[in-house]
């Protein structure tokens, strides 16, 4: 079974920085696509940015394009999402997740129920 867990979230001052870690379970994680997605309270999960599979060509949404960096280490079967220039309007519960099918670049903004397996969230808050 694939199991993603997600950490590094924390509160930050707006206009500072952190990174989160995607930990994969698997042989076959460079396999697959990865994204990171976040949800705010009482607001529609919404994607933030994906990884393809192998080398990993990467596509960020509008609202962090510049600020966030997607990577990822498959010798360690891990991704990370490195943030900066934190916004208040980035407070949210971010989630690494696999897309659904295996050998696929990434080519712009993904649908949540493209992918299948998710971890339990980590909580990011951006004071201002």
């Amino acid at each position: 079974q694939v199991q993603l867990v997600e950490s590094g979230g924390g509160l930050v001052q707006a206009g500072g920085s952190l990174r989160l870690t995607c930990a994969a379970s698997g042989r076959t994680f460079s396999n697959y696509a990865m994204g990171w997605f976040r949800q705010a309270p009482g607001k529609e999960r919404e994607f933030v940015g994906a990884i393809g599979w192998s080398v990993g060509n990467t596509v960020y949404a509008d609202y962090v394009k510049g600020r966030f960096t997607i990577s990822r280490d498959s010798a360690k079967n891990t991704m990370y999402l490195q943030m900066n220039s934190l916004k208040a309007e980035d407070t949210a519960v971010y989630y690494c997740a696999r897309r659904r099918r295996a050998f696929q670049f990434v080519t712009g903004a993904d649908n949540a129920d493209d992918y299948d397996y998710w971890g339990q969230g980590t909580q990011v808050t951006v004071s201002s």
